[in-house]
């Protein structure tokens, strides 16, 4: 649809607006001297808010308010080049009411064709693959500067990566590369995004948690450090945006079928590097590889069960702070805040390492 000027008059595909200086009065070009049909609507409203029927003279009347509703809801996720992200922003553009835009980002745009397989070329009016590296601040604002609607009204902070291995083998870069996906991304993600959310006092943020952020793992010490510190992030920031009429949410994950083990970064059993390390370490390495491929062969969720918990937070109309996805989670982190902490500690080494080292 395009608006354009011809000398003090505004045209769109056959509508005449009038100018007034105050309010556009869009007229029915209908021959018809009964249709009185015309809409008047503020300047600063654009034209890409509005659906004008081919036939006019069925319509009758609306007024902005009804025009502002008919907006969909603008949602840009992190990390949709697999897993939850692709799952969600499939599920959110596929919704047969078209509610919702969807922005789904990528730092790999050649991971892309997944992602366009799965929507199958139905959504083309609902969902934009764009390219954006949450380690590169440029990135996020060009990413940001191509959303058509210059707002968003839900921000999915879903891209993340893990490490696991002995802490003696890991090398400072692949530490500060976690720290700058996991923690740093998700920041500065939000800082591109919150003065724009501020200031229509209004809007969401999920964050893609983990129970690794609740509780420690094993092996796991640099990804649940970068996980620890999301909670705070999250929750200092929860009790500032009230304020502002935006929403927080964690979404806390358990083991989940998705290709995030594939891109972990691991440091595998035949690795020179674990020879630096003693075999006591090395052996409970092994026993904590062997308790990973049970717990995700028996508990790990599918990412549609995932996508069910983030569309209770995106739909409720007041939503909560954190889920859960899984009921196996919990227990454990009111273990972790309800007992000395000699017992959850011994509680965990139980659950991972079975009688082994007691």
């Amino acid at each position: 649809m395009k608006l354009y000027q011809q000398g003090h008059e505004k045209k769109i595909e056959g509508l005449q607006l009038a100018d007034n200086g105050q309010m556009f009065s869009l007229k029915c070009p209908c021959d018809s001297v009964r249709c009185k049909n015309s809409f008047n609507m503020p300047p600063f409203y654009s034209v890409a808010h509005f659906a004008v029927s081919s036939s006019l003279c069925s319509i009758g009347s609306f007024n902005v308010g009804e025009l502002g509703s008919m907006d969909k809801k603008v949602v840009l996720i992190t990390g949709c080049s697999s897993g939850i992200g692709l799952s969600l922003a499939v599920r959110l553009a596929s919704d047969p009411d078209k509610t919702f835009k969807v922005y789904a980002t990528m730092r790999n745009l050649s991971k892309k064709e997944r992602l366009l397989e799965s929507v199958k070329g139905l959504h083309r009016d609902t969902l934009d693959i764009l390219q954006m590296d949450v380690t590169d601040r440029q990135s996020i604002l060009d990413a940001r500067d191509r959303i058509v609607e210059k707002r968003i009204n839900i921000l999915v902070c879903n891209a993340g990566v893990g490490l696991m291995g002995p802490l003696e083998v890991q090398s400072l870069n692949s530490m500060r590369h976690i720290l700058e996906v996991n923690l740093l991304g998700t920041i500065q993600t939000i800082q591109a995004f919150l003065p724009q959310m501020k200031a229509q006092s209004q809007g969401r943020i999920l964050v893609t948690g983990s129970t690794g952020g609740l509780h420690g793992l094993p092996f796991n010490e640099v990804y649940c450090a970068s996980k620890f510190a999301i909670e705070g992030a999250c929750e200092s920031l929860a009790i500032l945006l009230k304020h502002f009429n935006i929403h927080v949410s964690l979404i806390e994950c358990g083991p989940v079928n998705t290709d995030f083990l594939v891109n972990l970064k691991k440091t595998e059993l035949g690795d020179t590097s674990l020879q630096q390390v003693d075999t006591q370490t090395q052996r409970l390495y092994e026993k904590y590889l062997q308790h990973c491929r049970s717990v995700f062969q028996n508990a790990a969720q599918d990412t549609e069960d995932i996508v069910k918990v983030f569309l209770d937070a995106i739909q409720s109309p007041s939503p909560a702070f954190r889920y859960f996805t899984s009921t196996t989670g919990p227990p454990v982190t009111q273990l972790k805040v309800t007992e000395p902490d000699d017992s959850y500690i011994s509680a965990m080494s139980k659950i991972i390492f079975s009688t082994e080292e007691q």
